[in-house]
């Protein structure tokens, strides 16, 4: 990958984050439309992202790639857990425990790394990158939100399990690998709505999570040596992790470069979101957020350089 166009996509992309946080602070932007927006591109704009990253001819090559990376992100969130859970063990504020557990374990990959790939690398990045948005759905929403549930029960996690089948983005996939392996051709019309609504996801998404970066203050923002490891972990060793175990399973080129930029992602913003639902001071989940966000301008070509200097 070419590390200068790397880093002036996400310079790109940082410009656009400021241009959400101004758009905020003169009142272009409400709460309500904010949570209106986030709606759309969850439930909108990512569907038809994740449907057009299918659009490409079927082959045996590209399906035993696709099989390669599940392989590896089902080992890669095995081995994510296993060690968060034994890093923050001890973390005696249960609170702060399951925020550092959950922030370096999930990477913000819907809202940054679809955004990313695709300006890198197109629709065809983005059909490898889509493998890391079923897992990381998968694994949020039933590890991630049992994490955060204080008092688990049967029926708590039924529904969950709906919740995870009937997500658009998942329904999406579904009807995106039925494409892929039949090679059909949408109509005109129908692919031209997706590929103009598909089109907004990235200034979209960073004006969005530029816009949540208003409403951060100086004295929300205090790190302990948990936060501090849980951005290490998030935005360096994770990702590292990730260039070793697909390495070892021999995912190369375009598929390896966009499973590695979805992991390296910095902490998902849906952190702060569980965190107040669970009526808690969410002060720690935004300065995770924040500054494993404002990091990873850093980070995300520095993960690349080392996996091109060694791997």
């Amino acid at each position: 990958m070419n590390i200068g166009l790397l880093f002036n996509q996400i310079f790109l992309m940082f410009c656009l984050m400021l241009l959400g946080l101004l758009a905020n602070k003169i009142k272009f932007i409400h709460e309500q439309t904010a949570n209106d927006l986030t709606n759309i591109l969850l439930y909108l704009v990512s569907p038809c992202l994740i449907i057009k990253s299918f659009e490409i001819h079927y082959s045996a090559q590209r399906l035993d790639q696709l099989l390669l990376i599940a392989s590896s992100m089902l080992i890669i969130y095995s081995l994510q857990i296993l060690c968060s859970k034994l890093i923050f063990h001890a973390v005696t504020d249960p609170r702060l425990q399951r925020i550092t557990k959950f922030g370096s374990i999930y990477s913000n990959a819907g809202f940054i790394g679809i955004p990313l790939v695709s300006s890198l690398f197109g629709d065809r990045g983005v059909f490898y990158a889509v493998v890391p948005i079923v897992f990381f759905n998968l694994f949020n929403w039933t590890h991630g939100v049992a994490l955060f549930n204080k008092e688990e029960s049967k029926i708590g996690i039924k529904q969950e399990f709906f919740r995870v089948i009937f997500n658009p983005n998942i329904i999406a996939i579904l009807l995106g690998g039925l494409i892929f392996a039949s090679s059909l051709q949408l109509p005109g019309i129908l692919k031209q709505l997706i590929n103009d609504i598909s089109a907004i996801n990235t200034p979209l998404s960073m004006l969005v999570i530029g816009n949540s970066f208003a409403n951060i203050t100086l004295k929300d923002c205090r790190l302990s040596w948990a936060l501090a490891a849980a951005v290490i972990l998030r935005n360096l060793i994770y990702p590292l992790l990730t260039v070793v175990v697909i390495s070892f399973l021999g995912i190369t080129g375009m598929a390896q470069a966009a499973v590695v930029l979805m992991m390296a992602c910095p902490v998902a913003g849906i952190v702060v979101l569980f965190t107040l639902q669970q009526h808690e001071d969410p002060s720690p989940a935004i300065t995770l957020m924040s500054l494993s966000t404002l990091l990873s301008v850093i980070t995300i070509p520095l993960v690349f350089i080392i996996s091109r200097e060694f791997f």
